[in-house]
């Protein structure tokens, strides 16, 4: 290998992302019971139980900085708590063990459970304030689109960057009644809608990849979920901005309090800092992302994606479990 060839490779290290999706794997099995039951809750307690089970045995030492909520409430995967061996690289921990979990409970499609990892001190913790508006694309919206400017404006200029037709675009937006004049506003500019039910970290992931059906994402969701997908987007090279969306004065009192600019234009390096950044995502039920869990006779079969910053890679597992083993644990 030459001198010059040598340089497009860097030397190999551990993919912590690699040992992580087995926890997304167990969070995602554990809640197959529960698809379609109605319980919500109790579908996001097995998952918890699983993911927390698995994330013991990862050597690392994590903290949550975004998780099931504050430790009064969530007695496990609660923001502040540390997980894994305490051995092993010092991360930041973003955890959703079911992103979805109405989907779930209702049985529809698009649930997935997620964990999303960075170096110490690098998420964004934006827990005080529970919305965030944001925008992701493709690598083709840098430069090109910006969250101040009107969404019309910016599905021509991303229309024009990517060398398609304005009526062929398709921007995901949450199927919400705060949407409404933002779904009216793009279907005017020409371009069409997929609205998403719940769940919008898959529909961030989407727009960024190559190859969807979905160019852009658009809209008010959860500050968690924005800060789990800038993870993904940056290692898929997408682009995304962020900002925050306090719901009344009280919340942007809290926010403010935080130390967080209530006001500012997050870019994905305000979200996470740094270029080692892992995403995983395991189906929960099938989607346009990943298939869902499914079991074959004495086989449970699982989907997933495994993200790198670092290394700029996706990988895509499929696994088969023995039933057998899952009925002992």
């Amino acid at each position: 290998m030459s001198d010059d060839s040598a340089t497009l490779f860097h030397n190999p290290d551990r993919n912590l992302a690699l040992e992580l999706v087995r926890a997304t794997e167990a969070a995602a099995i554990r809640a197959v019971p529960w698809i379609g039951k109605g319980d919500k809750n109790a579908a996001d307690k097995a998952a918890v139980d699983a993911m927390r089970a698995f994330l013991k045995t990862v050597d690392f030492d994590g903290v949550i900085v975004i998780g099931e909520g504050e430790k009064d409430e969530a007695p496990m995967l609660f923001n502040g708590e540390h997980v894994g061996s305490g051995d092993g690289p010092a991360c930041d921990i973003a955890v959703d063990p079911i992103d979805g979990t109405s989907l779930t409970a209702a049985g529809r499609s698009h649930a997935l459970s997620v964990l999303a990892v960075s170096d110490r001190g690098t998420m964004l913790d934006a827990s005080s304030v529970f919305y965030m508006d944001k925008i992701v694309t493709g690598p083709e919206g840098k430069g090109v689109v910006d969250i101040r400017k009107p969404i019309g404006e910016n599905i021509r200029a991303l229309a024009a960057a990517l060398g398609k037709d304005v009526a062929d675009m398709r921007v995901a937006v949450l199927d919400r009644p705060r949407h409404e004049q933002l779904i009216a506003d793009i279907r005017a500019a020409g371009a069409g809608t997929r609205l998403i039910l719940d769940g919008d970290v898959a529909g961030g992931i989407n727009a960024a990849r190559r190859g969807t059906r979905i160019d852009m994402c658009v809209g008010i969701g959860g500050s968690p979920e924005g800060i789990t997908t800038a993870c993904a987007v940056k290692a898929l090279g997408g682009f995304m901005q962020g900002r925050l969306a306090p719901k009344d004065d009280a919340e942007r009192a809290r926010g403010e309090a935080a130390g967080l600019d209530v006001d500012k234009v997050l870019e994905i390096e305000d979200m996470v800092s740094g270029d080692n950044t892992f995403f995983v995502a395991t189906g929960v039920t099938d989607g346009a992302l990943v298939a869902g869990v499914k079991r074959d006779g004495p086989i449970i079969r699982t989907e997933s994606i495994v993200l790198r910053s670092k290394s700029g890679t996706m990988r895509r597992i499929e696994a088969e479990h023995l039933v057998e083993k899952w009925l002992e644990a």
